[in-house]
């Protein structure tokens, strides 16, 4: 059986479940309304639904209309023509749990490029005019919201008629399965990985070209494009890119190595991420703040250096795993603990854990500078509203929930060596704090 099986308990995925289809997709659906419609002001937006009840939400959810369909598949077969046929490096992810290993074709940052050079092209040469997708925005997350649904229905039948590798089975639970998925490595034919295509292609692209419609939209608007704009926009572009540059270490995370292909992963990159990860740049094409040069170069700094420090750390841990702890850590040799485990088969290996450098100061710090470059393009947007934090406020829970979860997995793989490990390294995220 997937981890995901034993971590989580009938009961709990049964309250996440119930609470991500009944309140996740109204959520999406009301951040773009208050954002779009109604100034940003959650109280507006309240108001309106004291007034007009139920039938005032039912009025405001649009629905999905041929244009949303049109762009969503347009967009979502241009990224899989990028994936399947860009030329890219074969990368090895990890081993599984049963024993498989993945071949990836790490072509990410040739995606992201073609994608984004793509988008601007049709823009500027009056082919197509990237407002259209900002002025059907509510539609198309209103047809991610169905469409991905949907997806997940076919993600389910095909773990039980075809799955992909020996990687995949039923808990005997069919809400466990369709919620925490049936696979953990599905694939279209050999070389199509849904994971990559989900949670990097759609859902992570979407965050680069958002941005550059939100940007085109106001520029559209108003004749010029406020710095408050360029600057969360340059932060998320960079924060991007920086992901993509580094795709392949993010195939060895949580998210793709233990994670299975269900609603809960998939929903939530498919939906989650073009809406809420984008949504200090929808706040601001209506409410353009001029920071003045200075403030918007300090914040500009502040948050190229968190996203450079949470790229460092990630580095450095695949740099010590890559060279099995022979590397410099901070211009000397790493700390580490040598910790053995017993896999699903019965076999005995060993895994180095790093204590020094990023990984000495806490045993998540990377979090750290992730939720800081989060609130620098956010804060471009002021303190008029409460809104805009939205995701700021929602990854710092959900980094902290990754990071419980990930310590305990840890400790039931490692055992005593993990109790070792966290002696030597006592916090979990913030240094001397938590």
């Amino acid at each position: 059986m997937g981890e995901s099986k034993m971590v989580h308990s009938p009961l709990v995925t049964y309250a996440s479940m119930l609470s991500l289809l009944t309140f996740c997709p109204p959520i999406v659906i009301l951040l773009w309304y208050t954002m779009v419609h109604a100034d940003g002001s959650i109280s507006q937006t309240l108001s309106y639904l004291r007034q007009h009840g139920l039938q005032g939400f039912l009025n405001i959810w649009p629905m999905p209309t041929a244009i949303a369909w049109k762009i969503i598949v347009c967009y979502a077969a241009f990224e899989a023509a990028l994936q399947l046929f860009l030329p890219g490096k074969r990368v090895e992810g990890p081993i599984s749990p049963a024993g498989n290993r993945p071949i990836y074709k790490a072509n990410g940052v040739a995606a992201y490029s073609v994608t984004l050079i793509t988008y601007l092209s049709l823009w500027w040469f009056g082919i197509f005019n990237p407002s259209v997708v900002y002025d059907h925005l509510g539609e198309i997350f209103s047809a991610l919201i169905f469409g991905s649904f949907v997806f997940c229905i076919f993600l389910y039948i095909k773990g039980h008629v075809a799955p992909s590798s020996t990687d995949s089975g039923s808990c005997g639970n069919l809400i466990i399965d369709f919620y925490w998925g049936m696979e953990l490595y599905p694939r279209i034919g050999k070389n199509f990985d849904i994971k990559v295509f989900t949670n990097c292609r759609f859902g992570m692209m979407s965050w680069g070209v958002l941005p550059l419609t939100y940007c085109i939209k106001q520029y559209e608007e108003n004749g010029r494009v406020a710095d408050s704009m360029l600057v969360n926009t340059i932060l998320m572009l960079v924060y991007v890119t920086k992901f993509f540059w580094w795709e392949d270490g993010y195939w060895n995370t949580m998210d793709i190595a233990h994670d299975r292909a269900g609603f809960y992963i998939c929903w939530g990159c498919l939906v989650w991420v073009p809406s809420v990860y984008t949504s200090p740049g929808m706040y601001l094409v209506n409410h353009p703040v001029n920071l003045g040069v200075q403030l918007a170069i300090y914040i500009l700094v502040a948050g190229i250096l968190c996203i450079y420090i949470n790229y460092d750390c990630d580095r450095q841990r695949q740099e010590f795993r890559r060279t099995n702890g022979k590397c410099l850590v901070w211009g000397k040799a790493p700390s580490k603990i040598q910790a053995s485990y017993t896999t699903a088969t019965g076999e005995t290996k060993t895994s180095l854990l790093l204590t020094s450098g990023w990984w000495g100061l806490s045993r998540h710090f990377h979090y750290v500078p992730e939720i800081l470059a989060a609130f620098f393009w956010t804060v471009p947007a002021l303190f008029n509203h409460f809104l805009p934090y939205f995701y700021v406020v929602f990854l710092t829970i959900l980094l902290f929930d990754r990071a419980k979860r990930d310590d305990d997995r840890c400790r039931s793989k490692y055992g005593k060596y993990w109790k070792l490990y966290c002696e030597k390294v006592p916090y979990r995220i913030v240094p001397g704090i938590y």
